[in-house]
């Protein structure tokens, strides 16, 4: 049985006010969004309203113990004009379990994906059909539950809106291998989509960009000697013909683009390793020539190609190849995503 979902209408859209030969990332946003509140233990009618501003207590719960999570995932249009999400059960998964180990209410799967299938309808004008560009979509939940005690929320706030985006990352990035700052610890929320985790990267993040980095890549909180993640994405390195990503953990985050660029991977015969590396073999394979890439994969970049990396005061480039791995994913995956090749892994879904 389908959601009772409640629809206001916007009275003008601002659509041709926007350029969607030009669209930035995540900064214009279109006419709608979803809002559905949970209260008396359970959740209430969703409703797709006009986006607009939100107004909440100043004692609300979210401003105080930080029950914040949210997904990123992606709305796209083929050539026949078809709207088409990616892998968009997996997001509703991972957002529960963020939604656990907060301890928020769980959304159903049958609101998440009725509720974000008509919003996408309400607003399907926004879905852009320029190659490279798509419809950012950002499901979030939060604590909007008021008081000062130490616990969490009754009340909370499920909301979806959206945003009609460019290229996340324009070219490649040059990073720098982190030995202080940790993003994630053991037994801690690394594997979740909480806002706070987020929040504690900006720091260590800026002092890279100061020394003229764009990205840290994460050590492991203990020793510092083991490869994580990418800024906030996942990482894979590929040294000769190997392709290799750490294993999930506590710590690290299950990406969505990083199994399936691992599943397509592995059906285009390339040697995939999950395994821990080491920052050591990654500076050996970078001194002896054999690594040839390193690259970032997440929702909005999809996959982010690493040019060089900096550690303990030195920088080492990665080479200039013809062919990569990286751009054979990308392509591979991203065609997909649009419907230009067959789906063999069922990952579409159809407006």
């Amino acid at each position: 049985m389908k959601s009772h979902i409640e629809v206001q209408h916007i009275e003008k859209s601002k659509i041709d006010s926007v350029d969607f030969n030009n669209l930035p990332f995540g900064t214009v946003f279109s006419d709608h969004m979803l809002e559905c509140d949970y209260k008396d233990g359970k959740w209430q009618t969703p409703v797709i309203k006009p986006y607009s501003q939100i107004c909440l207590d100043p004692s609300a719960k979210i401003f105080h113990y930080g029950q914040s999570i949210f997904e990123g995932m992606k709305a796209y249009k083929d050539t026949k004009d078809n709207t088409l999400l990616f892998r968009p059960l997996d997001n509703c998964k991972r957002l529960n379990k963020s939604a656990e180990r907060l301890v928020i209410p769980q959304i159903p799967e049958e609101l998440f994906m009725d509720g974000l299938k008509k919003l996408l309808e309400v607003d399907n004008a926004w879905v852009p059909t320029n190659e490279g560009s798509s419809l950012y979509i950002r499901p979030f939940m939060f604590a909007s539950g008021n008081g000062f005690h130490a616990s969490p929320a009754n009340e909370y706030k499920f909301m979806i809106c959206t945003a009609p985006s460019g290229a996340y990352f324009a070219g490649k990035v040059k990073v720098l291998i982190e030995e202080k700052y940790a993003r994630a610890a053991n037994g801690g929320v690394g594997f979740a989509k909480a806002g706070g985790n987020y929040a504690a990267q900006f720091y260590p993040t800026q002092l890279a960009i100061e020394k003229g980095y764009n990205q840290i890549i994460w050590t492991d909180d203990n020793t510092h000697e083991y490869i994580e993640e990418a800024g906030a994405m996942n990482i894979f390195i590929r040294i000769n013909d190997t392709l290799i990503t750490s294993p999930t953990s506590d710590r690290i985050l299950d990406g969505i683009t990083r199994k399936s660029i691992i599943q397509i991977a592995q059906d285009m015969n390339i040697n995939v390793e999950v395994r821990k590396v080491t920052v050591s073999e990654v500076i050996t394979a970078a001194q002896s020539g054999s690594l040839k890439e390193m690259f970032g994969t997440g929702t909005a970049a999809v996959i982010s190609p690493i040019a060089g990396f900096g550690y303990q005061n030195t920088d080492y480039d990665l080479p200039e190849l013809e062919e990569t791995f990286a751009a054979t994913l990308k392509k591979a995956i991203t065609d997909i995503q649009t419907n230009k090749v067959e789906d063999p892994y069922g990952w579409r879904v159809f407006l």
